[in-house]
């Protein structure tokens, strides 16, 4: 039955990827919204993908109010985007900055209060702030699940809950959250780090259907791996540091690529963008279409890092 059921499925599979391809392309042709002297939000701005996203919205002349937890790093950026606008025609904006732990939920709602502040307005959040999990879900404690959970899903969410009532009020924004691939299918040994952005995505989808009514675009961004310290800044099971660079993230993506891609997706205001090879975008059809192949392949991936691990 597999096998029949196998034999139709390819098909659908291949003419899904197809459709998908020639939208991605008319998305592409599609004039997109100007960027100049909004008020763009970005979390997690001190490195990575925050950082690289936080050029190319300052490239663009966006106001930008840049939030992490480290003020002294966020103050580098600071100089480090008002040093490259030396010379530049577009007119760009000396950035702000609002420091808080996204974490401590009990701290966002002043954090929002202070982002407010600085312009009177938010145009566009972009939740991007996070964290990775690397571990067995034998070995891992609850502790380490919740903490996981708090960064990348309620940190958010508290932040997104605060700004949106100034959005509803304006009948106009944007909310953007970077997701992952992992927020669409589940791979082994990233349990807590998965489940994290399952909840994400399927929050920011809810979202996205409530505030159509208000004019306000809310955009899913699912990227695969990227070149950045997320790996290495991972945690594991006991909650220690992971430390590694793992060989796929070494391998992924430029996140100045992907920052491009996100500034793309707001101008379009997309509502669903899958920044991924080939193999991952395949493996999103596959847990839907054919799920039973599907948990094969992780079955067996499963097995191959265990034996990678016990070598």
């Amino acid at each position: 039955m597999e096998r029949v059921m196998g034999g139709g499925m390819l098909p659908l599979v291949l003419a899904s990827m197809g459709v998908l391809l020639l939208y991605r392309i008319l998305i592409r042709l599609r004039p997109g919204a100007a960027l100049q002297d909004a008020v763009v939000v970005i979390t997690g701005a001190s490195s990575g993908l925050g950082k690289e996203c936080a050029r190319v919205f300052h490239a663009a002349g966006a106001r930008l109010v840049l939030c992490g937890r480290d003020a002294a790093r966020l103050q580098q950026v600071v100089q480090e985007l008002t040093a490259s606008s030396t010379g530049t025609k577009q007119q760009t904006y000396t950035p702000s900055t609002v420091t808080f732990d996204l974490a401590d939920t009990d701290t966002v709602d002043r954090a929002a209060e202070e982002i407010l502040k600085c312009y009177g307005q938010v145009d566009v959040l972009i939740n991007n702030a996070g964290i990775s999990y690397r571990g067995n879900i034998l070995d891992t404690h609850l502790s380490v699940q919740r903490d996981v959970m708090q960064t990348n899903y309620f940190g958010p969410i508290a932040l997104t809950q605060a700004l949106l009532p100034s959005m509803v009020r304006r009948c106009s924004g944007h909310i953007v959250v970077i997701s992952s691939v992992q927020g669409k299918i589940a791979i082994p040994y990233r349990s807590a780090y998965a489940a994290s952005k399952h909840a994400t995505q399927a929050y920011f989808d809810c979202l996205r259907a409530e505030m159509e009514r208000y004019g306000i675009p809310v955009t899913v961004i699912s990227p695969g791996y990227i070149r950045t310290n997320l790996s290495l800044n991972a945690v594991t099971g006991d909650g220690s540091k992971y430390g590694v660079l793992d060989k796929t993230t070494a391998m992924g993506r430029d996140p100045r690529d992907v920052a491009q891609a996100v500034l793309k997706a707001v101008r379009h205001r997309s509502k669903d963008v899958v920044l991924a090879g080939p193999l991952p975008t395949l493996a999103i059809y596959l847990r839907t279409l054919w799920p039973a192949l599907f948990f094969k392949l992780m079955s067996s991936r499963a097995r191959k890092e265990q034996k990678l691990k016990d070598e």
